[in-house]
């Protein structure tokens, strides 16, 4: 049984053809494993350091997420997605997006005294 944010087996099943079943000279550690490590940083916003230990090495599942994002697969995986929310009739492609944007505000935007000037 999933924990609560991780992929469930219909879920997984979607996109688990996605990944290699080859390992490149050393063993793997589990594809669905790692994706839930990141689907968790990236709901808590915490560092990468805080993972659970249930997701592996921290230092394992970075390594991967961006392995992912640099190779496409995460890419591949958000195509698939849509197009099957699209099929269903449950987005329009048109309006449809993912905002990433991060903005980090001054401490004088939350009352805190500005950092004094350099001599």
């Amino acid at each position: 049984m999933a924990r609560r944010h991780e992929l469930t087996d219909p879920r997984w099943d979607l996109i688990a053809d996605l990944f290699p079943t080859y390992s490149r000279g050393g063993q793997w550690s589990d594809h669905r494993t790692m994706i839930n490590g990141v689907l968790w940083r990236l709901r808590a916003g915490a560092p990468w350091r805080d993972l659970p230990e249930r997701y592996g090495p921290w230092q394992t599942v970075y390594h991967r997420f961006n392995a992912m994002r640099r190779d496409g697969l995460l890419g591949r995986m958000l195509e698939r997605l849509q197009a099957r929310l699209n099929s269903e009739g449950l987005i329009d492609p048109e309006l449809w997006c993912v905002d990433g944007t991060v903005i980090r505000a001054a401490r004088a935007a939350a009352g805190a005294a500005s950092a004094p000037k350099k001599k």
